[in-house]
């Protein structure tokens, strides 16, 4: 059976069409971007998520600018990400988020560090 791979959208990486995360820059939305809280596709220049009315950007915890929600911040490149506590879990989440979007777990804010 053929294997079609498609590029990254943060990358250019080519991967296979059902993987989760990007092999070459982890980003756990290779082919398109998703809302943080309620995981339904987006797209940049949305002011909000249509599914749950989240603010699509925010300003980011360590340059102060105003950013798009990804992983990374578009300005200083650095993550917004930080790690569900719950040890079966420890999935990443946004900064922002209150509770674990996999395990329902609470999240303390506290970003991670590269």
């Amino acid at each position: 059976m053929a294997s079609y791979k498609q590029p990254c959208i943060h990358c250019g990486t080519l991967v296979d069409r059902d993987v989760r995360f990007c092999p070459s820059c982890g980003s756990q939305s290779p082919f398109g971007y998703q809302c943080p809280s309620c995981l339904l596709p987006i797209a940049k220049g949305q002011a909000r998520c249509s599914g749950c009315g989240r603010p699509l950007y925010v300003i980011c915890p360590h340059c102060g600018e105003q950013t798009f929600v990804q992983d990374t911040c578009e300005r200083c490149r650095e993550s917004m990400m930080v790690t569900c506590e719950n040890k079966r879990c420890g999935v990443l989440q946004f900064f922002e988020n209150t509770k674990c979007t996999a395990c329902g777990k609470k999240i303390k804010p506290k970003l991670d560090k590269k």
